[in-house]
């Protein structure tokens, strides 16, 4: 699998332009009538032109982990924060669309990704179900709210700006966005090449996260532990988040173990904190790059 460590880079970073090499590589199939509306065979496409291009895509192995919550939570809407060029979206949108629901949403920071992204989706026949919205994902995350298209998050992917795993967590939270016994996050990358805020966040107690809020909203990026490469792929070191957040200390989030095909990702479920809860940590196989988790949390009883 392609390590996604540095997953949408500014424009122009790839001399190669391998993301229009696949635009192309698609569309001049000489059966592209038989694949318009088939969301299974440009994802097979993909795969065949990732033969030769090492690409940025969630991959078979961890795609199926989330189309497997998917068909369990039959989620209305589905949102993803890091759209790439529309794998995961492609993939994503068509489960959450056989599963009943009703709009995918894809934030994506870089407009040329989210152009293609676009035509491989309309190609797929999912245009009308999967939207892309360009811009920072917490920008976003805050207009779909307050524009009232998503008042709370049943099912959310992260696999975008690493340090903006936290701050966009947090961002829901205050928002009211997370909600007890509803909200189910999917984290890539958390674990290798790592994540250790965004770990230490979800894992803390109560708590814990009253006790630091008492030091004032969150007004940085924390790269802590974070590669420096990743920390810098994007946005740039020095970057900051478009809101101060608080986060909402009372939640709580607990995990589960899974290991598809020789992978361990993480999937965190937040419980109540008086309820024992399930942990999961979806750790990297020895020849992963990456590592990820999925959360559902519930109010602490107070």
């Amino acid at each position: 699998m392609a390590d996604q460590s540095q997953r949408h880079p500014r424009p122009g970073e790839h001399e190669s332009g391998k993301e229009l090499k696949l635009l192309h590589f698609i569309y001049e199939q000489p059966d592209i009538d038989e694949i318009r509306g088939n969301p299974q065979r440009v994802l097979d496409l993909i795969h065949k032109f990732e033969e030769k291009y090492r690409f940025m895509n969630v991959g078979a192995a961890k795609g199926k982990i989330v189309t497997d919550l998917i068909a369990e939570l039959k989620p209305h809407t589905m949102i993803e924060l890091g759209g790439y060029v529309g794998y995961s979206a492609i993939l994503f949108g068509d489960a959450v669309r056989r599963a009943g629901g009703k709009r995918y949403f894809s934030l994506e920071l870089n407009p040329e990704y989210a152009a293609i992204a676009n035509m491989l989706i309309e190609l797929a026949g999912l245009r009308d179900f999967v939207r892309i919205i360009v811009g920072r994902s917490d920008k976003s995350l805050y207009k779909l709210f307050t524009s009232g298209e998503v008042k709370q998050i049943e099912l959310m992917f992260l696999d975008h700006y690493k340090p903006a795993y936290t701050t966009d967590l947090m961002l829901c939270e205050q928002l009211g966005m997370i909600v007890p016994n509803v909200s189910v996050l999917a984290a890539d990358n958390v674990l290798r090449p790592g994540n250790p805020p965004y770990l230490e966040y979800v894992r803390s107690t109560v708590e814990q996260k009253r006790e630091a809020a008492k030091k004032g909203p969150i007004k940085s990026y924390n790269t802590e532990g974070i590669p420096q490469r990743t920390a810098q792929s994007f946005l740039g070191e020095d970057d900051k988040p478009s809101f101060e957040v608080l986060g909402n200390p009372n939640l709580v989030y607990k995990s589960t173990l899974h290991q598809p095909e020789g992978l361990q990702d993480a999937i965190e479920n937040g419980m109540e904190n008086l309820k024992i809860g399930r942990r999961t940590e979806i750790r990297d196989g020895p020849e992963s790059a990456s590592g990820w988790s999925p959360a559902r949390p519930i109010q602490r009883l107070r």
